[in-house]
């Protein structure tokens, strides 16, 4: 985190890694992912001292993730998919694609 991010900011960038990492994400990109989302928000709430037209004008990190991942026809990403049958053990599972992925975990 930035110098001097408030401590609701560190908070919620430990929540968004923990989070990641649950989902089975790498430290790296579980970090990266936190200080991308909270820098975000940061700028949207006018915290920041610079921020680009996309952050201020793009919806909220937390409307495109669950946009994007968790509602619709398609559902869970290939990745959230695939590091869940890791979770369960599923055999065969680096050779299967989405829609196998999404039959063998019964979703």
């Amino acid at each position: 985190m930035p110098r001097g991010s408030s401590p609701k900011r560190e908070r919620q960038y430990e929540h968004i890694k923990d989070s990641a990492l649950d989902r089975g994400e790498g430290e790296e990109r579980a970090e990266e992912i936190a200080a991308r989302t909270v820098n975000k928000e940061r700028a949207r709430a006018g915290e920041s001292k610079t921020a680009s037209k996309t952050s201020t004008q793009d919806m909220s990190s937390s409307r495109r993730g669950g946009k994007r991942s968790h509602s619709g026809a398609e559902g869970p990403t290939y990745d959230q998919l695939y590091a869940e049958a890791q979770k369960r053990n599923v055999h065969g599972r680096s050779s299967m694609n989405k829609a196998e992925l999404k039959r063998s975990l019964g979703k």
